[in-house]
């Protein structure tokens, strides 16, 4: 299977923001576990969830970029499946489900948008803001393997890891989406140190990662559920830097369990971090994917899209 597309000067592309923040702090809606594809089954929470990814749509279509959305199976691995009750094939349906949910919402943009890439999203198989040290390269393959051959199966365009804090994983679920043959794209979260909770620098968990994967690397790399201000350091001198493609930061610097307990919408200023992502895009202008995390909506990917559109000029 071809490869996620290759960098392109003047196209872009723009994923959805913080969609678990926006449907509990802007719509009301639980999530046990931060699962959203429950909400699947609940007709009120399916008409916000087709408006929320509808403005999405909508920006990029105003903006000339590329849309890529996923995100309502980042809880759908089989451990989180089994806290929400769902057996293996019950969780197989779900993400089925969720990708169908994403090609209805998308077909009516079809002739307004130039391409618009439907993907999955793989959560990290304990909590993204732990250490989860004790899971290996291999255990990892092997867990994430169910997720991605469904994801596979239901013929996503790629699929994106989100919110990792841990090479071992990212190895594991890296080799898993090449055996799969699925494009990956690979975030990895930092903290306030500007670090991997798990202690590596990002250049040195890209380097690691690409090291021990090989013809099994991920497609690219991005970071996410960071606030510029937590990520912007990390983003040193060298090679490893053009392995980067994707941002799609926080709203709001505060600490990231925080924002998604905090009971409402920390929406940072939208305008700053939009200007931020549009200084980023001009001085690393092989960084061609954007989007959001926590307490990200519409209102702050309007501002990043035309920041990074402007700077592209």
């Amino acid at each position: 299977m071809a490869g996620f597309p290759l960098q392109r000067n003047g196209t872009f592309y723009l994923t959805e923001g913080g969609q678990e923040t926006e449907i509990m702090y802007r719509h009301g809606h639980e999530l046990p576990e931060f699962a959203m594809y429950p909400l699947l089954d609940n007709p009120a929470a399916v008409a916000d969830l087709k408006a929320m990814y509808s403005r999405v749509l909508d920006i990029a279509a105003e903006y000339g970029f590329i849309a890529m959305i996923s995100g309502l199976d980042y809880r759908a691995s089989p451990d989180w499946g089994e806290k929400l009750g769902y057996s293996r094939s019950g969780l197989a349906d779900a993400l089925e489900a969720s990708i169908a949910f994403l090609r209805e919402v998308a077909r009516p943009y079809q002739d307004q948008i130039d391409q618009i890439l439907i993907g999955g999203a793989v959560g990290p198989r304990g909590d993204a803001y732990s250490l989860n040290r004790t899971i290996t390269a291999d255990e990892a393959e092997d867990y994430h393997s169910f997720q991605l051959e469904v994801l596979k199966r239901v013929g996503v365009d790629f699929a994106g890891a989100m919110t990792f804090n841990n090479v071992p994983e990212a190895i594991g679920v890296s080799r898993a989406a090449a055996r799969v043959g699925l494009p990956l794209s690979l975030g990895f979260v930092l903290d306030s140190n500007n670090r991997l909770k798990s202690g590596p620098s990002l250049c040195e968990a890209v380097e690691a990662v690409d090291a021990e994967t090989g013809d099994a690397m991920p497609d690219f790399y991005g970071i996410n559920c960071s606030h510029p201000l937590e990520f912007e350091p990390a983003l040193t001198p060298g090679d490893w830097i053009l392995r980067l493609r994707s941002l799609r930061p926080n709203a709001s610097a505060r600490d990231k369990m925080d924002l998604c307990k905090i009971g409402h919408l920390e929406e940072g200023d939208p305008v700053d971090l939009g200007r931020r992502m549009g200084s980023l895009a001009q001085r690393y202008p092989h960084l061609d994917i954007f989007g959001g995390c926590c307490g990200t909506w519409d209102k702050h990917l309007k501002e990043i899209a035309a920041n990074v559109r402007s700077a592209a000029h």
